[in-house]
């Protein structure tokens, strides 16, 4: 990587290079102003290549604290790698009298691998996590460097939408992943653009989701990672029911914009995506579904605040209610609404033993305006996030209101603020 040290010493090296007197000759004097403008544009060119080497290293810094991913685009050497990660959790919850009696549960969380690494020119990511109650693939696919601007992904990639790569701090994301605009992960392409002139684009085409579509050949189209739609809701059909009508996403299109300002020390990313795709019932067109949000990600020393503001609209005649599906569970949530989430973090190195790392945070979401008439879906975590060595540790309290995971629905219609605290204990190798 270029150091700015290595900026400085190309600088000193351009200086004694030019000649000891600047009065010999006209000429001569036309030559230095020459190379030193020459100098000057080199030395802008390195500046703007170093800029976009941080920014992409904190970025992949970023995604590693979140979830510990490894991550691997370097393809001047062969091979694949192996990690993975070992995961257990403890809740304590104000929903479950059974659980409030036993002082809460410890339960086994996922056993999960990593795949990454390359063969020639070609990049290969995967993750696969098991779980007591199902299997998933979160993602699967192969990577290949267009040029020093793009590189192209094929296979089981995420979706560019919203603040990237993920809009929370939590164990629980934002209210935003249970609508499936966070973390989403189907089949299909991925243009990345690097970032250069300050901007970022990614364009996405997605043939279905990451089981198929609605004909996908699965024993349970709930068993995913990511949340996506799975049928309609018709009158009289439970919230928590699998479909008697299914529906899968296809033909999806997605893009992501990102322009980079940075000023004392203050870098913002401003953002804006969008996505539309259709919607199948398995024998012909049955609506289509549009999202679009604007979103801005503002790293400043040690603080991070991420704001994002979002609509979703599923238009399928008649409906007002969807299922989606996820973690072997069926859910219900309306098929429009708006989406605000406000998040905010502190991350403090330190040297304590094993520990090297905390991050404090406080990560707040709301859906509102919903198709359905149900009431407003609000989560609130805060907490902390403990690095030691192989182990990351999440600590949150989360308070929620028809908030799935959290007592509730995303179509529920409680007036009560359900509460859960919890311990996410995770062995990364």
């Amino acid at each position: 990587m270029i150091t700015k040290c290595g900026l400085v010493l190309i600088a000193a090296v351009g200086c004694i290079a030019t000649p000891a007197s600047f009065a010999d000759t006209a000429t001569e004097t036309d030559d230095i102003k020459q190379q030193l403008a020459q100098l000057k544009e080199q030395i802008v060119a390195l500046e703007a290549r170093l800029a976009e080497q941080e920014a992409s290293q904190a970025e992949l810094s970023e995604q590693r604290a979140r979830d510990r991913v490894p991550l691997n685009d370097d393809t001047s050497q062969d091979g694949i790698e192996l990690g993975g990660a070992i995961r257990t959790n403890y809740s304590h919850t104000s929903y479950n009298d059974g659980n409030t009696d036993r002082v809460g549960d410890f339960d086994f969380d996922i056993f999960r691998f990593n795949l990454y690494g390359s063969v020639g020119d070609v990049s290969l990511n995967a993750e696969i996590r098991f779980f007591d109650y199902m299997t998933a693939v979160k993602y699967a696919y192969a990577g290949y460097q267009l040029n020093d601007d793009w590189q192209v992904q094929a296979g089981m990639t995420q979706v560019p939408f919203g603040n990237w790569p993920y809009n929370s701090h939590n164990y629980f994301f934002s209210t935003n992943y249970y609508l499936g605009l966070e973390d989403d992960h189907d089949l299909g392409v991925l243009f990345k653009r690097s970032m250069s002139d300050n901007w970022q684009l990614d364009l996405g085409f997605f043939k279905n989701d990451e089981l198929g579509g609605v004909d996908g050949y699965v024993d349970s189209r709930a068993d995913r990672y990511s949340y996506d739609i799975v049928g309609s809701r018709s009158q009289g059909e439970g919230i928590y029911d699998e479909p008697a009508q299914a529906l899968g996403e296809y033909n999806t299109f997605s893009g992501r914009f990102g322009y980079h300002l940075r000023q004392d020390g203050l870098e913002t990313e401003l953002g804006v995506s969008a996505l539309t795709g259709g919607l199948h019932d398995g024998q012909s067109d049955a609506g289509d579904y549009h999202a679009w949000a604007v979103h801005s990600n503002s790293h400043y020393q040690n603080w991070n605040l991420q704001l994002q503001y979002s609509e979703y609209q599923y238009d399928i005649s008649g409906v007002d209610r969807v299922a989606v599906g996820a973690y072997a569970f069926y859910d219900s949530m309306a098929a429009e609404a708006t989406s605000a989430t406000v998040n905010l973090a502190y991350s403090m190195p330190v040297e304590w033993g094993p520990v090297t790392d905390l991050q404090f945070y406080n990560n707040y979401g709301l859906v509102y305006d919903k198709s359905d008439g149900s009431a407003d879906t609000m989560m609130n975590v805060t907490g902390m996030s403990v690095a030691a060595g192989g182990f990351f540790t999440y600590f949150d309290l989360v308070h929620g209101r028809n908030q799935p995971f959290v007592g509730g629905s995303a179509s529920g219609n409680s007036d009560d603020t359900e509460r859960r605290f919890n311990i996410n204990i995770g062995y990364y190798f």
